[in-house]
């Protein structure tokens, strides 16, 4: 049985479908089953990461774990209850942002999924660590502005990356939690291509029909506006990452195609597979 961490969350239902659609056993961790929404024939399991008891029912004969983790959970419950239960495998979704190797990690979404991965190794479970740096699924943040105007305002219009579907993450997760030779790997996953904010933003109005166009804002009150309502430290990480691509081309490898057997989907896929997120 294989057991999904963040199985209604984005890359985590993907990951279920993927699995169930290759007929493997997988199993779904969620606070409200009855509101899952996922493939028949999984089985929907309640328990929540912050209670450690209701953790050891759903982890019952589960051989293979895969975690999709909101960013500050701490996973040590989790990992407790997976040790007690004898999981043999676990891969983690981790983050682009962890330096290898390094003293001290830069920022504290490098901090938070460093520490996670650590965790994870002192288990003792075989371990895989797919990490992701700027996913296209981050392109959903300008669906509020899309709907009542054809720009997206927002900082850093040169930032770079190269966006990976979720449907490929999920795919690679599904032949790491199910095949061999993945242990001890850590996989970075990427994108076919490096692209700027405003070359996604050209894309997705390219799929909408519409002549959408990136307008930079001044990075400062941007960064301020938003700690007003989110973690400061979090928010300044991510926009340290953002501007330190900015002028580079995003690393771009083939990770997708050699595990999955199929090349990675294009932005201009993902945006013609969301068209009706931003109707």
């Amino acid at each position: 049985m294989i057991l999904i961490v963040g199985a209604t969350a984005h890359f985590g239902r993907q990951t279920v479908e993927a699995l169930a659609a290759g007929g493997h056993p997988v199993r779904a961790l969620s606070r409200a089953p009855e509101q899952a929404g996922l493939p028949d024939g999984v089985e929907v399991v309640r328990g929540d990461l912050t209670r450690e008891e209701t953790l050891a029912p759903a982890l019952s004969g589960v051989r293979a774990l895969f975690l999709v983790l909101p960013y500050g959970l701490d996973a040590a419950p989790l990992l407790r209850a997976a040790r007690q239960a004898g999981v043999g495998r676990i891969v983690f979704l981790s983050s682009g942002a962890v330096l290898d190797g390094a003293t001290e990690q830069p920022d504290v979404i490098a901090a938070y999924h460093h520490g996670v991965e650590q965790a994870i190794k002192e288990t003792g479970a075989e371990w895989t660590f797919l990490r992701l740096l700027f996913p296209a699924i981050n392109s959903l943040s300008y669906a509020m502005q899309l709907r009542g105007s054809d720009v997206v305002r927002g900082a850093y219009a040169g930032a770079t990356s190269a966006p990976v579907h979720e449907r490929d993450v999920a795919a690679v997760a599904a032949e790491v939690l199910t095949g061999d030779g993945h242990a001890g790997r850590v996989y970075e996953l990427t994108g076919p291509e490096s692209m700027t904010q405003a070359d996604q933003v050209r894309v997705l109005g390219a799929a909408l029909g519409r002549p959408l166009r990136f307008e930079e804002l001044d990075a400062g009150p941007v960064r301020e506006q938003l700690a007003r309502f989110m973690d400061p430290a979090f928010v300044n990480a991510l926009f340290d990452l953002m501007e330190a691509t900015v002028g580079k081309a995003a690393p771009v490898n083939s990770l997708v195609e050699e595990i999955t057997g199929r090349p990675a989907r294009t932005y201009a896929r993902w945006a013609a597979d969301h068209v009706a997120d931003f109707r």
